[in-house]
């Protein structure tokens, strides 16, 4: 047998690339980037968010910088009988301001609670991200695993979507289903 020449890999043409490892992912599988269609849309759900149509709700945030209201159309998701918000843009600003101040507002309609925040692990997230796609239809191309997709598949990306547990400030209810 003779000895594999230096730069080649036995067995092996010369030439072939190495092969890939996988890397974990570090962004969402479709970047947001809104455009004009996505701000009048936004502003749309905002509305019906205000009038308690549909799933939607608004999101009160204090922006971290500017100590301003911030608001955000969100769909929560209740999962074992726990409210959930779920990123599926990645770590936006409506995350970021509300992991600074730890509170968060959401209105459905005329009906508004204050809320704590904690962040979900991964292996917590899985089958709320699941049931997230399953919902909210329209950001289905921001994740990689489909809806058929078995809960693991939303574990491993997990940390791309982040996931926050809503628990109602004493005096509160949760929002209605």
């Amino acid at each position: 047998m003779s000895p594999v020449p230096e730069g080649e890999r036995e067995g092996v043409p010369a030439g072939t690339p190495p092969p890939r490892t996988e890397q974990p992912a570090t962004h969402p599988a479709k970047q947001f980037h809104p455009g004009w269609l996505d701000r009048a849309g936004d502003t749309a759900f905002r509305g019906l968010a205000r009038l308690g149509v549909g799933p939607a709700s608004l999101l009160t945030t204090t922006g971290r910088r500017t100590g301003q209201s911030r608001r955000t159309p969100v769909i929560p998701v209740w999962q074992e009988g726990r409210l959930w918000l779920v990123a599926p843009y990645g770590e936006v600003s409506w995350v970021l301001n509300a992991r600074a101040t730890g509170q968060v507002e959401l209105r459905h309609g005329r009906h508004a609670d204050s809320y704590t925040i904690r962040e979900a692990q991964a292996s917590e997230a899985g089958p709320i991200l699941k049931k997230y796609v399953e919902v909210a239809s329209a950001t289905r191309p921001y994740f990689r695993a489909d809806r058929s997709a078995p809960v693991s598949a939303f574990v491993t990306e997990a940390h791309l979507h982040p996931v926050l547990e809503l628990i109602a400030i004493d005096g509160g209810e949760d929002l209605p289903d």
